[in-house]
């Protein structure tokens, strides 16, 4: 008997996944799936869009989801020594492909869910005026520059090589001040810690950053491209429900909340 249940489970999560995928997100077609829980491990510059993709998947579907944030490259440590996530959201994809090559992910999961793009960005209350682009890092004044670690972040390796681009960077390195993660980075500039910083444009684009403070975007050829990728993991328990994530992720509603927040869209 218990195993029929778990079999009318799978089939119901995946007719679940299907409806989404075909309908472009549209609850009242898939409100009946059981209720699970996943756990995500997401980069911090989907902070405030995957929380609204959540909120709307929830409500969708009933299901739950476990949110976790932070670096790109604090997570890849993590899964390889086995933390229990069921999906995995990059800054950098090039971390999912590593754990597709070491066998760590479900076959045929990872793909290219945005590209990323990153801003000069400054709190109103400093003054500082951004449309100057990167030259304005030459200028003495500025104290501090937040960007996040390079060493495990792929926004802080786009800022470096774009103030590289600029050759503004050995001007600027004694003066940056190094986030664990890119919202740890935005958190110091929109606190008045530090003067400045570069930062993703989808936390710029948040309600209360926006209102904050003003920004920059710095041009896409002046790093290399900031492509996110996403994967379900192997050892997960929930592979029917991260699946069906990720469906309503590439729905309509899903695509809408991306673009939302300045992510260029894979087509």
């Amino acid at each position: 008997m218990n195993g029929l249940k778990s079999d009318i489970r799978q089939v119901f999560l995946a007719v679940s996944v299907t409806l989404i995928t075909c309908v472009g997100g549209h609850p009242a077609l898939y409100q009946e799936a059981l209720a699970e829980e996943i756990t995500i491990a997401a980069a911090s510059d989907l902070n405030f869009a995957i929380k609204d993709l959540i909120a709307e998947y929830e409500k969708a579907t009933g299901n739950h989801v476990k949110l976790s944030l932070g670096s790109s490259g604090n997570f890849f440590a993590q899964i390889q020594n086995g933390a229990p996530f069921d999906l995995y959201f990059s800054a950098d994809i090039g971390y999912p492909k590593k754990l597709d090559e070491a066998g760590l992910i479900m076959p045929g999961s990872l793909y290219r869910y945005a590209v990323g793009r990153i801003v000069l960005w400054t709190n109103q209350a400093s003054h500082r005026d951004v449309s100057k682009g990167l030259e304005l890092l030459r200028d003495p004044v500025i104290k501090k520059i937040a960007i996040a670690n390079p060493k495990h972040a792929p926004y802080g390796r786009a800022a470096v090589a774009a103030m590289q681009h600029f050759k503004v960077y050995d001007d600027a390195k004694e003066r940056l001040v190094l986030g664990e993660n890119i919202s740890q980075a935005a958190q110091f500039i929109e606190s008045g810690a530090c003067d400045v910083g570069i930062i993703a444009l989808s936390l710029a684009l948040a309600p209360t950053m926006k209102a904050a403070g003003t920004y920059w975007e710095i041009p896409p050829d002046a790093h290399p491209p900031l492509e996110q990728g996403a994967a379900i993991l192997k050892s997960s328990k929930q592979q029917m429900t991260a699946q069906q994530f990720v469906a309503f992720m590439q729905g309509t509603q899903g695509q809408e909340i991306m673009s939302r927040y300045g992510f260029t869209l894979p087509k």
